[in-house]
């Protein structure tokens, strides 16, 4: 009996030091950036991955403001063009489906879909007080256009190159299996406040942005 009593202790002290190990990591996965942060950062954030990562969204959320997805549609050899194929409703259902261990994929989609349009806060400063200027001097050609940085431009190919390659997994039966190029379109459909999320639909009130982009060559994506 008194084994018993100490193996069952010897139990209940080692879950309780895991525990305790596992919300210690979570936490300092989270502490303001330190040397020693730096140091075993890697370490634990492969521990935390992908199951266990920490989003503070949980204790103060941000509702969405929009709805985006993406639409691809594929050009074959013979210059036939399919339909488009919906993207985005596939892996959000499967997310759905599975509370406790949702797939990733939703985020490897929804973070380049996020950077298309994102830019540095600094410069869109900077090229608003250009536009500005140029319209107090009386321009107009090029003052409504926004310039990117080199760096801005590459990190949106790399974007729109990642949502072509991934709608090609989502579409093997396009053109046979073998299609020539993949075109890519994204839409943002704008969501009411939050406090009129329940109210009825009033017909005619989404507001939906359509992008599309241009074809890309199927054999330089796979």
């Amino acid at each position: 009996m008194t084994r018993h009593l100490m193996t069952r202790r010897a139990v209940l002290l080692g879950g309780a030091a895991l525990l305790g190990l596992h919300f210690a990591l979570a936490a300092f996965s989270q502490a303001p950036a330190t040397p020693l942060k730096v140091q075993h950062f890697d370490k634990v954030k492969g521990y935390l991955n992908p199951y266990f990562v920490q989003n503070w969204m949980l204790f103060a959320p941000d509702p969405l403001a929009d709805d985006r997805g993406v639409l691809a549609r594929a050009r074959c050899r013979d210059g036939s063009v399919t339909e488009y194929h919906d993207v985005t409703t596939a892996y959000v259902r499967e997310a759905q489906e599975s509370r406790f261990f949702p797939s990733r994929m939703s985020r490897l989609v929804s973070a380049p879909m996020q950077s298309i349009n994102a830019t540095d806060p600094l410069l869109d400063r900077l090229r608003e007080k250009h536009k500005d200027d140029v319209a107090k001097g009386g321009g107009k050609d090029g003052a409504d256009k926004v310039r990117l940085m080199p760096e801005e431009r590459a990190a949106q190919h790399n974007a729109v190159r990642f949502l072509a390659r991934y709608s090609l997994t989502q579409m093997p039966g396009a053109c046979g299996g073998d299609p020539e190029r993949v075109q890519i379109r994204m839409y943002v459909r704008e969501l009411p406040p939050w406090s009129q999320r329940n109210a009825p639909a009033k017909a005619g009130k989404d507001t939906v942005r359509v992008q599309d982009f241009d074809w890309l060559k199927a054999g330089e994506l796979r």
